[in-house]
């Protein structure tokens, strides 16, 4: 008869067998060793060392099956991790509902339905506004503006809130972009603790849904979305654009803005200082710049200037630059923002506009070439006090056609676009 070749675990299963029938020999040995160990001095010297070298080949095999996983397992006492923090490039994919590495903490999360509806939602609204919006633009820039394409030390955006989206695309070779708005940032995004993640998701969806179907943000909408749920502030929605505009951030640092205009990090879950910001460095994938982006919650009327002159001060140090105003609320045909529209004016080589930013009268013609684009129909109903004659009377001259939406007018037939370049 053929002999069976026994498995691996078999082996370890016999080997088992054999050394505890070893060891019941032994002990029974020392059992009648030890009844027999009176006989004489010298005998029971014998017999004791008999009984110890027993006992140590008891100790052996017990070992050795001790050692076995299968015969003798052991448990092994486990500390549980804290689960690894996400870096801010995977947290800001992820708040997109674009993939994240195999390896990143966030990946089982992708296999929420949740996150899988939002990412379905958030890649058919970014198709549909880039073939609406985007490239459109983007071929007006190659046809009209060509030279805002090249770089630039800073681009700032007054007003802004969140929409880093526009900025990017007009100005997309600026060293620094600085962006401001009462909006207040909001906890660095965690999606690890989120307890609702449908609810947070569809939240930061509703917040961003009227800039993605216009092209602006509705400030009373934000002021509800913003502040629900656990992805709140305008730091969620920065993310989104930084990673849909195809960026890789590389670095965010909480701070605040100092009397002198110095930023000053600290940690995200202190507060301090009178005008707080982040500042978020990253990659442009497309041209590998790497590019800074800073937003500060703070008021920018007179008054709130004059009460903490820090941002002002900050922006004074970045030089000359461009500037970017879109659906800015007419605040500059106020008197009470003065201050921050003679900055603009004293700190741009070129002001891209529709007609709510600086009003016409103040673009002196001595210093400031203008080029008019679309139509300009007035003010939306919301705003009409400020309508500008002599701008209507510009615009009857003339002027090449916009096929994009702009500003409040986001309809293309309605649209305008002021470019103002220094003499």
């Amino acid at each position: 008869m053929k002999k069976r070749r026994l498995r691996k675990t078999e082996h370890f299963r016999f080997a088992g067998r054999i050394e505890s029938g070893a060891a019941a020999r032994a002990l029974q040995n020392a059992s009648g060793i030890g009844e027999r160990k009176l006989q004489t001095r010298f005998g029971v010297r014998r017999c004791s060392a008999a009984f110890s070298l027993a006992m140590i080949l008891v100790n052996i095999f017990t070992v050795s099956a001790q050692q076995n996983s299968e015969i003798a397992p052991r448990a092994i006492p486990v500390t549980p991790r804290a689960p690894a923090a996400a870096g801010p490039n995977d947290i800001a994919r992820f708040l997109a509902g674009m993939p994240v590495p195999g390896n990143s903490p966030l990946a089982p999360l992708t296999r929420d339905p949740a996150w899988q509806a939002h990412s379905a939602f958030f890649e058919s609204e970014f198709t549909k506004l880039y073939q609406r919006q985007l490239q459109k633009l983007h071929a007006w820039i190659a046809t009209n503006l060509p030279e805002v394409t090249q770089p630039t030390p800073v681009a700032f955006y007054m007003f802004s809130g969140p929409d880093f989206l526009y900025v990017d695309q007009l100005f997309p070779n600026a060293s620094v972009y600085v962006l401001c708005g009462k909006e207040s940032m909001g906890p660095p995004p965690d999606p690890l603790r989120i307890p609702n993640l449908s609810g947070a998701l569809g939240n930061l969806e509703n917040a961003m849904r009227s800039s993605l179907n216009t092209t602006y943000f509705i400030t009373k909408n934000m002021k509800v979305d913003l502040q629900q749920q656990t992805l709140n502030g305008v730091l969620p929605i920065l993310y989104v654009f930084i990673a849909r505009g195809d960026k890789s951030i590389t670095n965010v640092a909480f701070g605040s803005l100092n009397s002198n205009g110095a930023f000053e990090e600290f940690a995200p879950a202190k507060k301090g200082g009178s005008t707080p910001g982040v500042r978020i460095r990253y990659t442009d994938n497309q041209s590998g710049n790497s590019q800074t982006l800073y937003y500060f919650t703070t008021d920018i009327s007179d008054g709130g200037i004059k009460s903490t002159p820090g941002f002002l001060k900050f922006c004074q140090r970045l030089g000359i630059g461009s500037s970017f105003l879109k659906s800015s609320s007419y605040l500059m045909f106020e008197q009470g923002f003065t201050t921050i529209r003679n900055f603009i004016l004293d700190h741009s080589n070129r002001i891209v506009q529709d007609d709510s930013g600086i009003p016409l009268a103040y673009f002196d013609p001595n210093k400031w070439n203008l080029r008019l684009f679309g139509v300009y129909l007035g003010p939306i109903d919301l705003f009409k006090q400020h309508y500008q004659p002599r701008l209507q009377e510009l615009f009857r001259q003339g002027n090449p056609p916009l096929d994009f939406g702009f500003g409040y007018r986001w309809n293309y037939k309605e649209a305008n676009l002021i470019v103002a370049e220094r003499k």
